[in-house]
């Protein structure tokens, strides 16, 4: 698996590595599994499930059981499928506040009082000043892909995004788990890591996918000393990334 990963990363102009030490550095969705290690519901996390709506027609136009089950079951399936905005992430998940870029894109959530802070080569990023460690960042380069799955299985593509980029060559990294799933239509891959410093360990969540010719990539994570208490939150921050229409 190794080589493989190797040979994916070398077919993608990878974005600048991130600057772990100033808390720069990158972590969203569960579905459809390649496990390193066993996922966790998605179900047990509220601000993860996304709300369905379906229109007036369909509501009002029938008095049959059946019709009402039937109308509820494609609300259901609508619900696996696509994402709610950030203001309804932010809304409904109290502490959050909402990203949303058309221009380049996307959108996403943050916690309420991490602040936003220029790094070279990241398009956004936001930090905890007193805990520098937990951040969330954004990077975006161009590939001719229109697929993330072009480039290979979830863990193949993230073991090697994690050791060339999201991690220094110095830290020793670890894949916890890597995934796919699918958005509105649009392939996701999800994984999780640490990457192992001489004096920290920083555990770590990121989300990618390609759109409007593009390589997206947002991380988060903590110090592991931290995990816990913010996994949580990490987690609603990469289950928020959505592909934005551009205008």
């Amino acid at each position: 698996m190794a080589a493989a990963a190797v040979s994916t990363a070398a077919s993608l102009t990878l974005p600048r590595r991130a600057d772990h030490a100033r808390g720069s550095s990158l972590r969203r969705r569960h579905c459809c599994v390649r496990p390193l290690a066993a996922s966790s519901s998605s179900s047990s996390n509220p601000a993860r499930q996304p709300t369905a709506t379906t229109s007036g027609d369909s509501v009002e136009c029938s008095p049959s059981p059946r019709r009402q089950v039937l109308v509820a079951g494609a609300a259901a399936a609508a619900a696996f499928v696509s994402r709610p905005t950030p203001a309804a992430f932010a809304e409904g998940t109290k502490g959050f506040l909402g990203v949303i870029d058309r221009k380049a894109g996307y959108s996403f959530v943050y916690p309420f009082g991490w602040q936003e802070v220029s790094v070279q080569g990241q398009d956004k990023v936001y930090k905890d000043v007193i805990e520098p460690l937990e951040s969330v960042s954004i990077n975006m380069i161009p590939t001719i892909k229109e697929d993330i799955r072009e480039l290979g299985p979830p863990d193949q593509v993230a073991e090697a995004l994690v050791r060339k980029v999201l991690a220094p060559p110095t830290q020793k990294t670890k894949l916890i788990e890597a995934k796919q799933t699918e958005i509105d239509g649009r392939a996701y891959y999800t994984f999780e890591f640490t990457a192992q410093a001489p004096n920290f360990t920083r555990h770590a969540l990121g989300t990618i996918t390609i759109a409007n010719g593009k390589f997206y990539t947002l991380a988060t994570g903590a110090n592991e000393r931290r995990w816990d208490k913010m996994k949580e939150r990490l987690h609603t921050i990469v289950d928020s990334f959505k592909i934005e229409t551009k205008v």
